[in-house]
């Protein structure tokens, strides 16, 4: 029996909800709120691995336990499409990405006194902390930060703080440190040493016009589908490998048998680039050095895609362009495809497959798509994100 006291779920932003409707942080369900204002913990309480939670706001939900976790993470997607009143077939098993397997990331420098710290900064405040352990950043990347704070703190004024980004790609560690201005020989030659002495992929400074790659050995990429794409200075990539492993599964699931697929909002081409030679791929998006890389990439290799830049907010593919093709793909970034969906609702694709970051973003647009005759078969909750409450997810639609 559920007592008005008990935590019974937990709300989209990570706080604890009991019974009587009462928020709480850090807490789990099952967890207890005493007369005084503490929590007993219940069964789905796990103690947190990092010694900065709750402080980093890298992390939320280090306090709930894998089952909590994956119950979070489904929840968020029906709730939001509960909301919009659509109905859902199936909600697949969530899929959870293991910790310390984020493979891009960024980090922040702020000075405390003397010290140069490097990290996250707190929940709803500018505070940086200075990260000691990180569990879900890839090893490789975290093994940096000691060696860039020894780098830049005898050389960064102290009104200035920077911004480091960081990606595993094909030949190691991208590097990209921005707000930060090298005009010395001192600084080059230091900067030098840094990149061959920990073997970086490439390392790029931004002064504020851009990046600018000041070292890179040999053209850096990543591969997608076994095709090595050209990267720029911390483009976009899925979170984590397995994570991208999991979306491209729940895709290629609902694009089964089919041989003319539109690929939106493409970017470099994880999903264009995982479908074999006899598959025809249409791939649209908007950043030019991200299509120019994908249609690069799949001459070389040999791929059936033809790749366009466009802008697909501005100027989406119409119902009659999207009648072309057996099976259309979106990706769209957190504010959806609410134009794109407009278009795909009026025409007559038989299966959609819809990647998304934002549950509210896809609920909306799911609604347009159910009105218009379409039927939400499956989704798969994804959580790249171990311990956040951003989660992604695939939903399938079919008419």
């Amino acid at each position: 029996m559920t007592v008005s006291n008990e935590v019974i779920r937990v709300a989209a932003r990570g706080d604890g909800v009991t019974a009587d409707g009462r928020y709480v942080a850090h807490a789990a369900p099952g967890d207890l709120l005493d007369p005084l204002g503490g929590l007993i913990h219940g069964p789905h309480h796990a103690t947190p691995p990092c010694r900065h939670f709750p402080l980093c706001g890298g992390c939320q939900l280090q306090h709930l336990d894998e089952d909590s976790l994956r119950t979070f993470i489904a929840g968020r997607v029906t709730h939001a499409l509960a909301t919009q009143q659509v109905d859902i077939g199936e909600v697949m098993p969530v899929h959870l990405s293991p910790p310390t397997s984020r493979r891009r990331v960024a980090v922040r420098s702020a000075w405390a006194g003397k010290q140069l710290h490097l990290g996250f900064s707190t929940e709803k405040s500018h505070r940086i902390i200075d990260l000691q352990q990180c569990d879900v950043m890839a090893p490789q990347l975290f093994a940096l930060l000691n060696p860039l704070r020894a780098l830049i703190a005898p050389r960064l004024n102290r009104a200035r703080q920077v911004q480091i980004k960081l990606a595993v790609v094909d030949q190691g560690v991208d590097v990209l440190i921005e707000n930060w201005i090298a005009n010395d020989l001192d600084t080059h030659e230091a900067l030098s040493e840094f990149a061959k002495t920990y073997h970086l992929a490439r390392l790029s400074l931004d002064e504020g016009y851009g990046p600018v790659p000041f070292w890179e050995p040999e053209p850096v990429t990543i591969s997608l589908g076994g095709v090595a794409v050209a990267y720029t200075p911390y483009g976009f990539l899925q979170a984590t490998c397995d994570g991208e492993a999991a979306l491209i599964a729940a895709v290629h699931e609902i694009t089964s048998g089919k041989s003319l697929i539109a690929d939106l909002f493409a970017g470099l081409g994880t999903f264009a680039l995982s479908f074999g030679t006899g598959v025809k791929v249409y791939a649209g998006e908007a950043d030019r050095e991200a299509i120019t890389g994908l249609k690069a990439a799949a001459g070389r290799a040999g791929r059936s895609i033809f790749a366009e830049h466009r802008d697909l907010f501005r100027r989406p593919l119409s119902a009659g362009e999207l009648n072309k093709f057996q099976a259309v793909i979106l990706d769209p970034p957190r504010a959806g495809a609410k134009e794109q969906v407009a278009q795909l609702a009026a025409s007559d694709v038989g299966d959609v497959a819809y990647v998304s970051c934002n549950p509210a973003s896809f609920a909306r647009d799911a609604k347009t798509l159910v009105a218009a005759g379409y039927r939400l078969q499956r989704i798969w909750p994804i959580g790249q994100f171990r311990w956040s409450t951003h989660i992604e997810l695939v939903g399938q639609f079919t008419r």
